[in-house]
């Protein structure tokens, strides 16, 4: 998603996310939609953030994993998952929930996501990652999954695997995260138009459509 797409007005909004983090998605998809509604153009900017720092190796089953971190009872756990799957089929991304899905880290998966900003690739690299775990359910905190995710959005899947193999970019993604949750972000997504403007969560497209609409104005006066 850039300027050039859509037109002379621009707007850098940086979103700091996570790759298993629906709403993540969710609030992309919107961000497009708001685009397309309010015609103003936007350069964005991905930044890394893990909701579960201390995940294991093995990672979690999700439905327990979210039971202990929020409390979620089964029937509340099975609604979010139907009304997620809903909303994600609205903006054209497919949720595809199962019993036995798992919660992992993503530090590896944000330092690839990160030498993939550098290749100009890094949004492809990120819807990538969202549909290998949602749609697919794989394990993102897997080296050989992540390099083969590179492979298919046109990056050098035995490089991926290097830096990966390397840790290559955990000092630049630890110290990114730092910046942003020392300035406040606690939760995502989180949206910061021209590096003033926070909306925190996804919105919806028409109200993201109207903050872009506002933002543009007062930056023009």
């Amino acid at each position: 998603m850039t300027a050039s797409e859509t037109g002379s007005t621009r707007i850098r909004v940086d979103l700091v996310s996570d790759v298993v983090c629906p709403w993540c998605i969710v609030g992309y998809k919107q961000l497009e939609k708001a685009v397309g509604k309010s015609g103003v153009g936007v350069e964005l900017y991905w930044h890394p953030f893990e909701l579960n720092p201390k995940m294991p190796q093995e990672g979690q089953n999700l439905r327990e994993h979210i039971a202990e971190k929020y409390g979620t009872t089964p029937e509340q756990s099975v609604a979010a998952r139907e009304r997620l799957t809903n909303i994600g089929a609205e903006l054209g991304f497919a949720f595809r929930y199962a019993d036995d899905m798992r919660m992992y880290n993503t530090f590896q998966a944000h330092q690839l996501l990160h030498w993939a900003q550098e290749q100009g690739r890094q949004t492809e690299l990120k819807l990538e990652l969202f549909s290998t775990f949602f749609t697919n359910r794989k394990d993102v905190s897997d080296p050989a999954v992540l390099a083969a995710a590179a492979g298919r959005v046109g990056l050098d899947e035995q490089e991926a695997r290097k830096i990966l193999d390397e840790n290559r970019y955990a000092d630049a993604v630890r110290s990114e995260e730092r910046f942003w949750i020392e300035r406040g972000i606690q939760g995502v997504p989180a949206f910061i138009l021209n590096r003033k403007y926070l909306v925190s969560g996804a919105q919806g497209a028409d109200a993201l459509a109207e903050v872009l609409t506002q933002v543009s104005a007062e930056e023009a006066a």
